[in-house]
């Protein structure tokens, strides 16, 4: 089963600094019939304008993947971490226990990115932060581990989930394939370009909420950028 679910029936806000659109239920959109997608609990698709971003505020027990499309992002945490991820590159902090951090565009233009959030398998342990740059070209044609909480992806930045982020960039015409677990949900959204997911088209922007399939044939129809989760 794939439920497309198009770009402008998503939630959001725009502050004005932050245009958010929200995949689930967050902040002040709530719809009950999309609180989350398995162990997924979070998607939002971020615009923030240059020289703002969100100040310190703190975080437990949640898996948050930062997947940045344009510009880039800079991180500082309680922990002392502090990092710019660049588009095309992903962050992850596992919230732990607890953890204090800020995100900001520094950056002269606007910075989009997806931030993901998903339950952790086990709670209350140490908080970490790491991130990790995955050129695009890696992924040209195929589909690349971001980060996995799985067995044998151990050149992915580790999430302590029973989930795993991948990323492809497809040229138009291009076909990528990725197997699943008909007991996983799985959620896709292209971040440019339209794409055909089993025979249903998704474009740009629209989230592909998936259940119940064991394989998953991805056509671009445009070039396209393609950010999963894979949820145990």
């Amino acid at each position: 089963m794939i439920e497309r679910r198009p770009f402008a029936s998503l939630g959001g806000a725009n502050h004005g600094w932050l245009d958010a659109k929200h995949h689930f239920s967050f902040a002040n959109y709530y719809d009950e019939d999309r609180m989350g997608w398995g162990p997924i609990r979070v998607w939002n698709d971020d615009t923030i304008a240059p020289g703002t971003g969100f100040p310190a505020h703190p975080h437990a027990n949640m898996e948050i993947i930062t997947y940045v499309r344009d510009g880039a992002i800079t991180h500082q945490d309680s922990l002392g971490n502090i990092g710019r991820t660049e588009a095309g590159d992903v962050q992850v902090m596992s919230a732990g226990n607890g953890v204090r951090h800020s995100e900001y565009n520094r950056e002269p233009g606007t910075t989009r990115i997806f931030q993901i959030w998903i339950e952790p398998k086990t709670r209350n342990e140490a908080p970490s932060w790491g991130a990790k740059p995955f050129p695009k070209g890696d992924r040209s044609g195929q589909f690349v581990t971001l980060a996995s909480g799985f067995e044998g992806d151990a050149d992915a930045l580790p999430i302590r989930t029973d989930a795993r982020v991948v990323g492809a960039t497809l040229k138009a015409g291009e076909t990528a394939e990725y197997p699943l677990s008909a007991s996983h949900h799985a959620y896709l959204v292209p971040a440019t370009g339209a794409v055909e997911v089993n025979g249903t088209r998704i474009d740009a922007r629209d989230g592909a909420a998936i259940s119940d399939e064991t394989l998953l044939r991805v056509t671009a129809i445009e070039d396209a950028e393609i950010v999963l989760v894979d949820a145990a």
